[in-house]
This record gives structure tokens, C-alpha cells and sequence, in this order.
């Protein structure tokens, strides 16, 4: 396998780490934007760096990600970039005749409307309406392959399979205890991705109804994490697993409730007030006259880049579903979940916890379709593929995964 590594981020980079140590591919390119990152992540690798080179690429140009992908002969491209890239690269994969994967799927419009209500554009409406056009040409674009959405939709399948025979609710639920030093509000993933999905309505699906939106924040709820993080109130945030679940795997609802806490709620409610979150450009004055620029990206060049807080970063984060049905006639509850320790994650791969735990499910997927574990053509998302070998080659990696009855 020949892999296109778009974005030498936080998370890009933690997936050349993860991969560096697996044999299942020939060439890893490593292309960013900027050419010193992605030099950066693969001189990082020091010896085990002989199977990557680094490339100059600008995710936004289609043709010239094609043209990197037959230079090099890559068979498929793995985006790790923010979700404005995700139709130009899902676009240029197929133009290239390469197989794609992503962690965040395209983006979404609200109801223009009624938001809080019903769906506009959902996420990944874009990559689904072009479905048959992959599945003629023979091509896998495997959607929403992160930690959630990613391995919370493993989770849905696997209990779908083997733990129920009925569903009456899934419900990815994602806590942390993450703290990190000398900073009163510093986020631990990409500060764009988060107030996208976090401002945005969020979506629920219920059978017989379909997909319906709600307030941001709606419904708090107290849950209690394992391993030691303990309860956390979470809200409903929008998020693919509920625009993925129900298409492959049969609930009566699903749901997405992020753990954010008090004090990131507000934080995320006041830049909405002031317009900070906005994408459109806005004229502010500059020394060499009036310039046009993003709030939400002065937001995010304000913030530390999380990929650099792993050493001031403790604690540990945690991803999972909730499934509620019955089993045999009788009422069952589980918790499927994943939890990465930073400071484990700091020593063994030297990537906080939340990156690690969002690249290592992708390089899992890669080395599955490597091997034919899982193969498929079309725009398909996790749930369309058996659960036991994704949980089993996961734990093979190092980072086991844990079921609890509820």
C-alpha cells in the first residue's frame, strides 16, 4: 500500500508515529500547506523514517493533490486536514483513482429557517451524493474514520452483532478529565472542528421520524466515565455518528453528547455572541489599510496549537457508546469505550492524548484494507464493515478497548 497523508497537524503527525511502527505499507507521503511541518514529522521518525517522504501541497487544489498522488502512486489518500478540505480532497482521490479516507466529513448548512428544528444540509450529504460515481469506478471512500466519529461507530456495529438483539438507543458519549497547565482555556483538538460542530445545531435521529435538530447544548445529562474520570455533564453537539449509525445499523434513536463542562460552554456561547465563531470575512484596519479576515481563524491563531500542549497536558479522555436494548428477552445496557492516558501516549509515541486517540484509528483501517480485512466499494462509513477485526487489530496495536454493563 502506497498512502497520500494530507495535513501535518497534531493529528497527521501522530499518524506517522502510529504507522512508523507497522508494516503494512510501502510509501507514507507526508504533505502539508507548509513544508516544514510535514519535513518536520518525518525527520521526527529519525530511523524508522525510510518509508515516508515530505511533499508541499495545497489541500484546496484539486488538481495538483491528483497529480501528488500519481507522481508517487498512491493508491489511496488519508486527510487529515480540518472539513474545508474535505470535498476537494475526497473530489481529487477519485480523480487520482485512489481510495479515500477521513476523520470529519463535509460540512454542514443549518435549516435556513427553522435551524433548531429540521436539518439544511447535513454533514456529509456532499460525500453521499456522490456514491454511485465511486461505486461505478470501483473505489472505496471510507467516511468519518476518526475516534468519533470512527471508533464509536466500530462500537455501534460491534453491539448491533454480538451484544443485542434489539436497539433502542445508541448514544456516543465523549468525557475527559484533561487539564493543562499554565492555561485557563486551552483545547485539546483543533479550536476551528470545535466550534463548528460544537455552535452548530445538533442533529438526533429517531426511527420513524428521521434526522431533526435541536438547540446547541440541548438535553444536559450527568454521565460517569471509566477509569477513574468520573461524571460529566454532556450536551448535544452535532456529529457524523448520528448521520452514520442509522443508515448501516438498526436503532430507534441515536445520539451524539459531547462532555465539555461548564466553563467551555459559556466560553463557546460568548463567541458566538460576539460573531467570533463566524467564517465570512469581516474588514478590520490595518497599518497598510483595511484588510479581510476570518473571527473564527483570528480565534484560532489566538489559541495554542493543542499539538504542542502534550507536555503541559494530565489526565485522560475517554470516547465511547452507549447502547440500550434487549438481549435474549431481557433488558440490557453497555458502554463500549476507549480510554488513552496522556501521560502514556506523551512516553510512548510523544503525542498528547486526544491526537493519538483520533490517528490511530485511521493507520488501524489502512492496515485492515492492506490486508483485505475490509474492503468495499463506494462512500461507506465505519458501520459497513465487521467490528471483530477493527477491535482486535486495536488491540493488537497496544490500546485495548473495554465493555461495561451499565
Amino acid at each position: 500500500m502506497r498512502v497520500l497523508l494530507v495535513g501535518a497537524g497534531g493529528v497527521g503527525t501522530a499518524v506517522t508515529r502510529i504507522a512508523a511502527r507497522r508494516p503494512f505499507f510501502e510509501l507514507m507521503v507526508v504533505a502539508d500547506y507548509d513544508p516544514a511541518r510535514a519535513e518536520a514529522a518525518v525527520a521526527a521518525l529519525g530511523a524508522d523514517g525510510d518509508r515516508f517522504r515530505a511533499e508541499r501541497v495545497d489541500a484546496g487544489d484539486e488538481a495538483q493533490v491528483a497529480a501528488l498522488l500519481e507522481r508517487h502512486g498512491c493508491d489511496v489518500l488519508l486527510n487529515a486536514t480540518d472539513p474545508r478540505f474535505v470535498m476537494p480532497l475526497f473530489r481529487a482521490a477519485r480523480a487520482g483513482g485512489a481510495a479515500y479516507l477521513d476523520m470529519a466529513m463535509s460540512l454542514s448548512r443549518p435549516h435556513g429557517e427553522r435551524p433548531y428544528e429540521e436539518c439544511g444540509v447535513k454533514l456529509g450529504d456532499e460525500q453521499f451524493a456522490q456514491a454511485a460515481a465511486w461505486e461505478e469506478a470501483g473505489l472505496l471512500a471510507l467516511v468519518g474514520m476518526g475516534v468519533e466519529p470512527g471508533l464509536s461507530d466500530v462500537f455501534a456495529r460491534y453491539a448491533a452483532d454480538e451484544l443485542f438483539d434489539e436497539i433502542e438507543e445508541i448514544g456516543v458519549r465523549d468525557g475527559a478529565d484533561l487539564t493543562v497547565d499554565g492555561y485557563d482555556f486551552a483545547p485539546s483538538f483543533n479550536i476551528w472542528t470545535t466550534i463548528e460542530e460544537c455552535l452548530n445545531p445538533p442533529v438526533v435521529y429517531e426511527k420513524g421520524r428521521g434526522w431533526f435538530t435541536t438547540e446547541p447544548f440541548s438535553e444536559p445529562e450527568v454521565f460517569d466515565f471509566p477509569e477513574g474520570i468520573g461524571p460529566v455533564e454532556c450536551v448535544n453537539v452535532e456529529h457524523e455518528e448520528v448521520l452514520l449509525v442509522p443508515r448501516w445499523v438498526d436503532a430507534r434513536r441515536v445520539t451524539f453528547k459531547y462532555g465539555l463542562g461548564r466553563e467551555f460552554t459559556d466560553t463557546l456561547r460568548t463567541l458566538h455572541l460576539l460573531g467570533l465563531d463566524r467564517t465570512e470575512p469581516v474588514t478590520v484596519p490595518g497599518p497598510d489599510g483595511p484588510v479581510k479576515v476570518s473571527p473564527r481563524d483570528v480565534v484560532a491563531a489566538c489559541l495554542p496549537d493543542p499539538a504542542t500542549l502534550g507536555d503541559r497536558m494530565r489526565g485522560k479522555t475517554c470516547a465511547g457508546t452507549w447502547v440500550r436494548g434487549t438481549k435474549d428477552g431481557a433488558p440490557r445496557e453497555v458502554y463500549l469505550y476507549h480510554v488513552v492516558d496522556n501521560q502514556w501516549s506523551m512516553s510512548e509515541y510523544g503525542c498528547q492524548a486526544v491526537v493519538w486517540q483520533t490517528a490511530v484509528n485511521p493507520v488501524v483501517a489502512l492496515e485492515l484494507l492492506a490486508t483485505g480485512a475490509w474492503s468495499g466499494a463506494g462512500v461507506l462509513g465505519p458501520e459497513a464493515f465487521p467490528a471483530g477485526p477493527f477491535l482486535d487489530l486495536l488491540t493488537a496495536y497496544g490500546s485495548p478497548w473495554g465493555l461495561r454493563e451499565q
